[in-house]
């Protein structure tokens, strides 16, 4: 299993990007893909999640309102839009996916983890 992320980058206070995540596995549909952030000296934190099989989506609470993820099983790709970014979103971005079944979205039960992606918002 192997992911890639794209899509950081630097953008102002409210802005948007759109995050995605490229999952070389053979059936997508298969796989929860969970977006998590790390800032340096702190743990990595759960963004959102999208389930395998039924597409539902999960959402950090506090973030929830700005953020949409979406995937696209016909091109392997789970996409992260993230809306009125504000300063302390400025993290590594990365995606994760698991090979055992969990209602958790912990980081602790993500076992496949792509290189992650640099978002900066300046003030």
């Amino acid at each position: 299993v192997q992911l890639q992320a794209s899509g950081g980058g630097l953008v102002q206070a409210g802005g948007s990007l759109r995050l995605s995540c490229v999952a070389s596995v053979r059936t997508f549909v298969s796989y929860t893909i969970g977006w998590f952030r790390q800032v340096p000296g702190k743990e990595r934190e759960f963004v959102a999640a999208v389930s395998r099989n039924t597409g539902n989506t999960y959402y950090q609470p506090s973030l929830k309102n700005r953020l949409t993820m979406s995937r696209d099983n016909a091109k392997n790709t789970v996409y992260l839009q993230m809306n009125s970014l504000k300063p302390e979103d400025t993290a590594v971005y990365y995606c994760a996916t698991r090979s055992v079944a969990s209602n958790s979205y912990s980081q602790y039960d993500f076992n496949y983890w792509g290189r992650g992606t640099q978002v900066t918002v300046s003030s």
